[in-house]
């Protein structure tokens, strides 16, 4: 593993791969450097502790990522912006850091003309825009200084200073499909064309993918790291087998899912068009979702949502030929993403009588608090006794 520090600049500025940084840079005598303490790990640069705490994440392609990201663009700025280590930095120097978040300039150093370049390409960059405020509020950076304080590597955490806002509680879950919408995605999927094996198999995938997003709710990131060898049968106490789908997701966190009869009828079809086996075995290496053609290789998480992406848009091209009051729903689903497949299998899943326990384990949420976020129907009822008690009467 590398933490890698690519970064062309303006002329007359090496990149930082092709400089050795001076002890005054490198963090070896940082200012917030811990003195005295025994510390837990062997790192004595800036760039190692890093790739300390990264290593705790190597697991998880995607948090890795993140946190890789975010630990780099703060490395790359207190070198090359400030001209000085990541452990010298300041309270104050993150105040500054916060507000470059907003606008990094100059644009040639730090903003990619084009997106996905690779990170050995000399058109790579740390940052593709500006940054949001909720992606200004460093909250990865917060927990790696905790992390490298308690490791006994720096001195204090600066970030611990920063104000603390009080959470503000989560609105309702908008961004899903409602029944009406789902129906005509469905109907968008078995209007695809299936006369080539190409097209059949294509359909075939298509139907697969939103079928698993939505009776299980997995994310699109769980879809593409786990295996058919998830599912497995138990008998339950009445002796009667049932399915389940055992799946690795945020955090590097194991749930089991229901995977209903619906469901693994729907993956017997996907199978039988795949050329496997109508049940999967424990332990199977064969990705949830494979390429055209039947190489077992995973798909990626682009693919994925390339293929979401087309299928709402198809589903809205239709509602938009069928006149003016379809627009509204049309440009819903135009702005549809791959999430809205979880929020909608959520959604679904709290409209009807499911214990709510069950609807977050199924979603793997730490909190019952996250999972109410779907409860619609509590909205529905202060509508209607709005409507009912709270009246104009003209």
């Amino acid at each position: 593993m590398t933490l890698h520090t690519k970064l062309t600049v303006i002329p007359g500025i090496a990149t930082i791969d092709s400089v050795q940084l001076s002890s005054e840079l490198d963090g070896s005598n940082g200012h917030n450097r811990a003195i005295g303490n025994r510390p837990q790990i062997t790192a004595n640069t800036d760039s190692d502790a890093i790739r300390v705490w990264l290593a705790r994440y190597l697991d998880t392609k995607t948090t890795f990522d993140s946190y890789r990201k975010e630990a780099e663009r703060l490395l790359l700025w207190s070198v090359i912006e400030l001209g000085k280590p990541l452990s010298s930095l300041s309270h104050e120097d993150f105040l500054v850091y916060q507000r470059f978040l907003a606008n990094p300039q100059p644009a040639e150093r730090w903003i990619m003309i084009q997106r996905k370049v690779a990170r050995d390409d000399s058109k790579w960059r740390p940052f593709a825009g500006p940054l949001s405020p909720t992606s200004q509020r460093q909250l990865i950076l917060n927990g790696m200084f905790s992390w490298l304080v308690n490791a006994g590597y720096l001195a204090g955490n600066p970030l611990s200073l920063s104000r603390n806002r009080q959470r503000k509680a989560k609105p309702r879950v908008t961004r899903f499909l409602d029944e009406d919408l789902w129906k005509e995605v469905k109907l968008t999927i078995e209007s695809m064309p299936r006369e080539t094996n190409r097209e059949r198999e294509h359909y075939q995938r298509v139907r697969w993918l939103f079928s698993l997003l939505y009776i299980t709710g997995m994310r699109v990131s769980e879809v593409t790291q786990n295996t058919m060898g998830g599912f497995f049968s138990r008998k339950d106490k009445n002796s009667e087998s049932r399915w389940w789908l055992e799946i690795t997701g945020k955090g590097d966190k194991t749930r089991i899912v229901p995977a209903t009869n619906e469901l693994m009828l729907e993956l017997g079809r996907y199978r039988r068009e795949m050329g496997l086996s109508l049940n999967p075995i424990e332990g199977e290496s064969t990705p949830l979702l494979l390429p055209i053609g039947g190489k077992q290789r995973a798909m990626t998480r682009s693919a994925l949502h390339l293929i979401l992406k087309q299928i709402f848009n198809l589903t809205a091209k239709r509602l938009q030929e069928r006149g003016p009051d379809f627009i509204a729903q049309a440009a819903r689903l135009e702005a549809a993403s791959a999430h809205w497949m979880r929020h909608t299998a959520g959604s679904n899943m709290t409209s009807g009588d499911m214990d709510i326990r069950h609807v977050r384990d199924n979603l793997g949420h730490e909190s019952i608090a996250t999972t109410n976020n779907y409860l619609h129907s509590e909205d529905d009822k202060r509508h209607q006794d709005t409507e009912e008690h709270h009246r104009l009467d003209w």
